[in-house]
């Protein structure tokens, strides 16, 4: 479980200290101020180190290896020019610092690069043991169409894609769970599957379709995007990937979703949860928040820890108001934003 993660001088952030509930994260902010970046950042680090770790010549970890592994994933995820290019920008040379702890301390490590640095980050404390479990990273949009041959082209040329969409795609193309696993499994499948009207297959020529009883297969392109969103994550539950795994950053988990999808999937979200995934979403849907917020008094989903973090931009950089309740969040602008407009609707009578 990741605890903390302490930064300074990250992209927009000048200084923040993140503390993290073992179930369910929230970060809640406008646009351009930095909600992805700290996803982003949180996965490539975690994401990175269980990487090295799995590889089948891998050793006790070393500076010399990890201050080049670290920096490559910071730059293939959150894809800058240079990885100084990730430090906040000031007049002058400047640092950036980051910081992750976790329940498991040998796992703890802290790094910093500066403006100019290229390729490489410097670590002042190191971790020295590997991640045990990988990390999922669901970007906005849905994957399941992008899927056929995206991972040999991605690896071949160069694409606009950051390194999530790869890391998504292999283990969208994973084999389906067999077995006792695949009993638990189906539990979390079926509300998805009564929603979507079908089960997710993978046909052998590499493509995904949704099979429907007495439709057949319909090719993924033609069923409606925020059907394909909640496609792309049952295939992930049915595949064991988001239930083997110790961690989900999801980006804006509502995007293209109606609201009725969107109350289907606050309560998967919560379902992780219980199963033991640490889970992190970005959000500006004061939907999404009050739903998890009314489902989470389900007696089921009472014992879940919850965090938000409210971004808030400054003339000194973004700052974080973080709390155990959303109502403790008093920086709530782009929510007041939505409310305001549900009176103006009132007020015109409309």
């Amino acid at each position: 479980m990741l605890q903390r993660m302490t930064i300074k001088n990250l992209t927009t952030f000048a200084e923040a200290n993140l503390s993290f509930a073992q179930g369910l994260n929230v970060i809640i902010g406008e646009n351009g101020c930095g909600k992805s970046h700290l996803l982003k950042t949180a996965y490539s680090l975690i994401a990175a180190g269980a990487e090295e770790g799995r590889k089948p010549n891998a050793t006790t970890p070393t500076k010399n290896l990890l201050q080049k592994v670290y920096a490559d994933k910071l730059v293939n995820v959150l894809r800058p020019e240079s990885l100084g290019r990730l430090a906040r920008r000031k007049q002058g040379r400047e640092r950036c610092e980051l910081a992750l702890e976790f329940d498991n301390s040998d796992l703890n490590f802290t790094l910093d690069f500066s403006t100019s640095s290229k390729s490489e980050v410097q670590i002042s404390s190191l971790n020295t043991d590997w991640q045990p479990k990988a990390p999922v990273f669901l970007p906005t949009r849905e994957l399941l169409t992008l899927y056929p041959g995206f991972v040999s082209i991605y690896d071949s040329h160069y694409l606009e894609f950051d390194e999530t969409y790869r890391d998504a795609c292999l283990l969208l193309g994973a084999p389906a769970l067999k077995g006792p696993r695949e009993t638990k499994a189906a539990e979390l499948l079926k509300p998805l599957e009564n929603a979507m009207g079908g089960k997710v297959i993978l046909d052998t020529n590499g493509r995904f379709y949704l099979s429907s009883p007495g439709q057949g297969k319909v090719e993924m392109p033609l069923v409606a995007e925020g059907l394909r969103k909640l496609a792309m994550v049952a295939r992930l539950i049915s595949t064991g990937s988001l239930l083997d795994k110790g961690y989900l950053f999801w980006d804006e988990p509502e995007s293209n979703l109606n609201p009725k999808l969107t109350k289907l999937i606050a309560e998967m979200i919560l379902h992780l949860c219980i199963n033991g995934i640490q889970v992190f979403i970005a959000t500006h849907s004061l939907f999404l928040l009050r739903e998890i917020e009314i489902i989470s008094e389900k007696k089921q989903f009472k014992e879940i820890t919850r965090r938000y973090f409210s971004l808030r931009p400054t003339e000194n950089g973004v700052e974080i108001d973080q709390s155990s309740t959303l109502d403790d969040i008093q920086t709530l602008v782009l929510l007041d934003e939505e409310l305001n407009q549900s009176q103006r609707f009132m007020d015109a009578g409309v």
